[in-house]
């Protein structure tokens, strides 16, 4: 092991010496000799034995990005990599490993959406039982069972691999490793959820079983109407205004400020987002991505909804007077104070009950915005702008859900591009037999 080194390397013969005194007091084997010249040649320590998840918590006590960021790379270390991985030597962690750590996960998730079955068969069951005993019983039982948790989806397997890939990477640059397994694990493709629209056959069916057709549902313009309507009283109408039809994210619509908005121009710009912080509270930062800082065009509505609010607000600023806080938003709490995205998801979940509408998340109003200016014609590129995507691709894939109406006449516009003599079933001048009928219909 003494020759590893040229005759000439003083630093690499200094280094073998370290490495074997500390074999020799601490009584250890010696090292592999194939795995000695790799380090040594590659320039990586031949004494230091850090683990995976020493590294992780060295790493992420210097990472210098966002708090919220940092607060999800926390997440996938505390919940999945050092629980899984923490304890081998960051030099010695192989695909192998990564490959039983996925794995290991997905038989957990069986394992939870097993238990969250049972959990909602006892639920719907205490809901049929009579008699105070009996349900006491049922409730004790519910109360014995694991809480409804959500299974590590691929979205979020992808994002614990590439938070471990950046770890690794760090490794690298600091010539603690050679090699990074995360680049060469594969995760199950992402399939985001197909947006459906609120039929009556889908309204009737989530009613008979409580369970939605989709994750991602979207009002008819009917439904969104209505919501609005039943809302027109409520101090925030101009912020689900501006979602509605305008799809702003929900901590850009909570971050805006009243310097943001330009009444004359008619023009709303995204500048900035209030985001939740696990433990810390409510963050402002940048939008999502350098495409969600952009300008927004207001229609008259908008513009009309939002002078009212301006009017209301000022009222309200007034009526509180020393107790009003200055929290420097467009939108706030009656006394001026933040409006915090998650209580504004829980806002809006009791408005579209009262409305008695179909359930849909406070996201797919953004969803519904860019379905309806699909639906009004509105190029795909403007679309893209207007919802700060970063490319045209994603707004696309993303945010196209065809309402019912908008599908049927796009097929009756493709068969009426191409030109016929003569169409089977029909002779040359005749009508539909069902067009007809309704003709006939309306004479009488």
């Amino acid at each position: 092991m003494l020759a590893l080194p040229d005759a000439d390397d003083e630093d690499g013969r200094q280094r073998i010496g370290d490495l074997l005194a500390g074999v020799a007091s601490s009584g250890g084997s010696i090292p592999d000799l194939d795995e000695t010249r790799r380090k040594l040649h590659s320039g990586q320590s031949l004494t230091l034995k850090i683990t995976v998840g020493d590294w992780l918590e060295e790493w992420i006590s210097g990472r210098k990005v966002r708090t919220n960021t940092v607060e999800q790379y926390k997440r996938d270390i505390r919940l999945h990599l050092k629980p899984h991985i923490g304890g081998i030597r960051l030099d010695r962690l192989r695909v192998g490993h990564l490959m039983e750590m996925f794995d290991s996960i997905v038989e957990r998730n069986n394992e939870i959406e097993e238990s969250n079955v049972l959990r909602r068969a006892a639920v719907d069951e205490l809901k049929s039982l009579k008699g105070r005993q009996r349900r006491r019983a049922a409730r004790a039982a519910i109360a014995e069972m694991p809480p409804f948790r959500r299974p590590v989806g691929p979205t979020s397997r992808r994002h614990i691999r590439a938070t471990l890939r950046a770890a690794l990477n760090d490794a690298i640059a600091r010539e603690l490793i050679t090699f990074n397994p995360a680049a060469h694990v594969e995760i199950d493709a992402v399939r985001r959820p197909k947006g459906l629209v609120w039929t009556e056959d889908r309204i009737a069916q989530w009613q008979a079983t409580g369970r939605k057709p989709s994750p991602v549902m979207v009002w008819t313009p009917a439904q969104t109407g209505a919501f609005l309507d039943a809302i027109g009283d409520d101090d925030l109408y101009a912020l689900f205004h501006l979602i509605t039809f305008r799809g702003l994210r929900r901590g850009e619509a909570c971050g805006l400020r009243p310097e943001d908005l330009n009444i004359q121009a008619q023009t709303l710009t995204i500048a900035t987002q209030l985001v939740a912080v696990g433990g810390v509270g409510i963050e402002e930062n940048a939008p999502k991505s350098d495409a969600g800082e952009r300008v927004v065009a207001l229609d008259r509505d908008s513009v009309r909804a939002l002078k009212r609010h301006l009017t209301q607000q000022r009222k309200a600023r007034e009526k509180a007077g020393a107790a009003w806080v200055d929290s420097g938003r467009l939108f706030t709490q009656p006394t001026g104070g933040l409006v915090e995205p998650a209580w504004l998801t829980a806002r809006f979940e009791r408005l579209t009950r009262r409305a008695g509408l179909p359930p849909i998340r406070l996201h797919d109003l953004r969803h519904g915005a860019a379905t309806i200016a699909l639906a009004a014609g509105t190029e795909m590129k403007v679309v893209q702008e207007m919802l700060g995507h970063s490319s045209m691709g994603l707004t696309s894939d993303t945010y196209t859900s065809v309402l019912p109406e908008v599908a049927r006449d796009a097929a009756e516009a493709a068969a009426r591009l191409v030109p016929r003599q003569n169409t089977p079933g029909l002779t040359s001048g005749s009508q539909d037999p069902d067009e007809s009928t309704d003709n006939e219909e309306e004479d009488r």
